[in-house]
């Protein structure tokens, strides 16, 4: 092993050898993987270099099929699987039906020896190593000494109690499935079918006994408690007891819940007690099943109000779950309890409100609904009085402990979601409240009036938490239904609508509160004085239509305010646009008044529009002017208009005339559209109703004559209203000739020219659009 080299540079060499030929060897590995794959997909014959049964290496060949669908494993279990099933459908077939051709000394020398060999054969797989097989031959042992047991009962004891009876084999059958389990650690199915088998004993023995509802309940619940305590060996044992244990506190609560007597409540709350302290007991012990502890807690809720439940009426019968229930929010701030208790009790206290909350709140809902009933008859004084068999007040108080639990709840934790629920349900009680006490109807408004004020100013002041949304939800809630309310008296209806009315408008004006929540509350201000102003008039003697007058007046003092509204402008300014239209639509009846309104609406936007910013009103009150203008000539019965518009359009365009010399940017729309609107709209008008050729042939020299001007002075507005006047005029002329030749042309001659005309425009779309393009350039650079 002599070297030229050191030892040290040999050593480096033979690393660097050693690591190409590494690489070199993967390489090769990964080639051939995928030079297999390939051959496979092809459906070529794989050849494969392995060694031969010398040891030396020689060459194999075997068909490529396709590919396995199942592997080796899988398969073996399919097999196992139905053999056994096979195995158990022919015993109880012998079981069942062969049994009777053959003697006991037969029948018991056969189950005996095959029951034997079954269960003798998984350990003899087992050390050959044939898990799987014996696991099969392991259940199909299980399933004989069942049928062992049912024998014995048939043959040696067929009077015997078949309820007792089972009980008794079912305790040895997962006894001795539980020996056989442990002796045969390595099998899977024994000890699992052992815990199942042991859930029977107790409950089967309480049937046979007649124990009655509670006694199965104990006995559920003992069985229960065992399967915890196994569950800390056995994890299987976990299902069980989960589901043994719900079924009890479900016999509990049941019989809670109809026992007639506070005496008769006591055996299913000690029931529901031992649960509760299973559930806690489960949950201090294994952290990860806090649930136990959320239904333990729920339990000795009910354990606990359960007995003073027969000696209450429903209401306070949810008022004492409350007060049992509401205490387990306080377990957030005992850091001595385990994580998973202190969870599982805050958890129960949580849905004993909820379910709290939800009760209480369908028992007030019916008197917030029956408010509309006021709408049936308006002023008619006729408001009921409290219902004597209604919940009382046991739901206010219900919603408002509730209420202050959410809200302890909120400042605990510091999370928002309680506090909404806080002051939802806090606004619920209190509002609901004097109607469920039946106090009298003035003292119902007050406290109403006063709870939706709280609710207001709440939302004024945290109008950016979920809290005050929450609470400016509660605020609309309780003023329209206080609202709805006072209709039934025209005293009520004006002292509620005005003290509301003033709170809105104050909230409209309470700076450091949100906007959204002053806007809301500028809209419902002014929608509250437009109530009050209708409520006036229909004191008074008037007719309907003069109503629209005073309604016109809050549009008129809206508009009048204009900037000093601040940020609340435009909210108020469209609840005020809402109130006109209600005017017009009041005023609708009788031409007259309508005409009146139109004008006076006309003048409100007028003297809006002088505010450089609400220009675009003077458009609307150009139109409320001509509109007014037109109900009244139509009237009157006026058939020539042109007699009542041109001394309105000649100064109209005098004026116009003016403006623009006095500022050259001044639009021809504002210059000179009213002008000419004011005549050329309402003869067009005419002109379509008239039979004669006179008006429609002078309109349309006078506005082929706007046009012209409007062309060489390059002014739009007389361009555009001259030019669709006198479209209108031709089309108008020519509609009899139209008809009459379309009456006497074929029916397939107007789809021909339509598709012809299709044809054409697809033709020439691009040019079409090229002119179009070219015309409104044009006609934007007009004045």
């Amino acid at each position: 092993m002599n070297s030229p080299l050191p030892p040290a540079e040999e050593l480096a060499l033979v690393d660097r050898e050693l690591a190409q030929l590494d690489a070199r060897r993967l390489y090769l590995l990964a080639r051939r993987d995928w030079l297999l794959r390939l051959i496979q997909q092809s459906g070529a014959a794989v050849v494969q270099w392995g060694p031969a049964a010398s040891g030396s290496p020689a060459w194999t060949a075997g068909p490529s099929g396709p590919a396995k669908e199942a592997s080796a494993p899988s398969a073996q279990n399919v097999l196992l699987t139905l053999g056994a099933v096979l195995l158990a459908v022919a015993a109880l077939a012998f079981t069942l039906v062969s049994w009777g051709s053959m003697g006991i000394a037969g029948r018991s020398a056969v189950l005996a020896v095959v029951t034997a060999a079954a269960l003798a054969a998984p350990a003899v797989l087992l050390r050959r190593g044939l898990r799987s097989t014996a696991e099969s031959v392991a259940a199909v042992g299980l399933l004989l000494t069942v049928l062992d047991a049912y024998a014995l009962y048939a043959v040696g004891m067929p009077d015997a109690d078949g309820t007792g009876y089972a009980a008794g084999a079912a305790a040895v059958l997962a006894a001795v499935w539980a020996g056989y389990g442990s002796a045969l650690r390595t099998l899977r199915i024994p000890l699992p079918a052992a815990v199942v088998a042991a859930q029977l004993p107790l409950p089967l023995a309480a049937v046979a006994w007649q124990a009655g509802p509670l006694g199965v309940g104990w006995a559920l619940l003992v069985t229960a408690a065992l399967d915890a305590a196994l569950a800390l060996r056995v994890r299987a044992a976990a299902l069980p007891a989960a589901l043994l244990g719900s079924a009890a506190l479900l016999v509990g609560a049941a019989q809670s819940w109809s026992a007639g007597s506070a005496a008769q409540a006591l055996g299913p709350a000690a029931l529901l007690v031992a649960g509760a302290a299973l559930g806690a007991a489960a949950a201090w012990r294994e952290p990860r099943v806090w649930g136990a502890a959320l239904v333990g807690g729920v339990a000795a809720v009910v354990a606990v109000a359960g007995v003073a439940r027969p000696e209450l009426a429903p209401g306070w019968a949810v008022v004492a779950h409350l007060v049992v229930g509401l205490p387990l929010l306080a377990a957030v701030r005992v850091s001595a309890l385990p994580e998973a208790v202190r969870r599982g009790s805050v958890g129960a206290g949580a849905v004993v409100g909820a379910l709290g909350a939800l009760a209480s709140g369908a028992a007030v809902a019916p008197v917030l609904v029956a408010r509309l009933r006021v709408l049936e008859e308006v002023w008619a004084a006729t408001t009921p009085a409290a219902d004597p068999y209604g919940p009382g007040a046991s739901a206010a108080v219900g919603l408002l402990l509730t209420a202050g639990a959410a809200w302890w709840l909120s400042r605990v934790s510091a999370r928002p979601e309680p506090g909404v629920l806080a002051v939802v349900l806090g606004w619920s009680g209190l509002f609901t409240a004097p109607v469920l006490l039946g106090f009298p109807v003035a003292v119902v408004f007050a406290v109403q009036l006063a709870v939706t004020g709280a609710a207001g100013f709440l939302a004024l002041r945290r109008s950016g938490r979920g809290a005050g949304i929450a609470a400016a939800a509660c605020a609309l809630a309780g003023a329209v239904n206080v609202s709805l309310g006072a209709l039934d008296g025209r005293v009520a209806t004006f002292a509620v609508w005005g003290l509301l009315g003033a709170g809105c408008a104050a909230g409209a004006a309470y700076g450091p509160a949100a906007r959204w929540v002053r806007s809301a509350a500028a809209v419902c201000a002014v929608g509250y004085a437009t109530g009050l102003l209708v409520a006036s008039a229909a004191v008074t003697d008037l007719a309907v239509v003069w109503w629209a007058l005073p309604v016109l007046a809050v549009a008129a003092v809206v508009a009048a305010l204009g900037p000093r509204l601040g940020a609340v402008r435009l909210p108020a300014e469209i609840a005020a646009a809402v109130a006109g239209v209600l005017a017009l639509a009041l005023s609708a009846g009788r031409p007259g008044t309508l005409a009146l309104t139109l004008a006076l609406s006309g003048v409100v936007c007028a003297g809006a529009a002088v505010r450089p910013e609400r220009r675009v009103l003077g458009w609307a009150a150009g139109a409320l002017f001509v509109a007014a203008t037109w109900v009244r000539l139509a009237e009157a019965g006026v058939t020539a208009p042109e007699a009542y518009t041109l001394p309105v359009t000649v100064p109209a365009l005098a004026v116009g005339f003016l403006r623009r010399r006095r500022d050259a940017r001044a639009s021809s729309w504002t210059a000179y559209g009213p002008g000419l609107a004011a005549t050329l709209l309402p003869s067009l008008v005419a002109a379509w109703a008239d039979a004669d050729w006179v008006r429609p042939l002078v309109l349309g020299v006078a506005a082929l004559a706007v046009t012209l001007a409007g062309a060489r002075w390059r002014l739009q507005a007389p361009l555009l209203l001259g030019g669709a006047v006198l479209a209108a005029v031709a089309v108008h002329e020519l509609a009899p000739y139209v008809v009459q030749v379309a009456g006497a042309l074929p029916r397939w001659v107007l789809p021909a020219l339509a598709g012809v005309l299709l044809l054409a425009v697809g033709a020439t779309y691009e040019k079409r659009l090229r002119d179009a393009r070219r015309l409104r350039a044009v006609i934007g650079r007009l004045g």
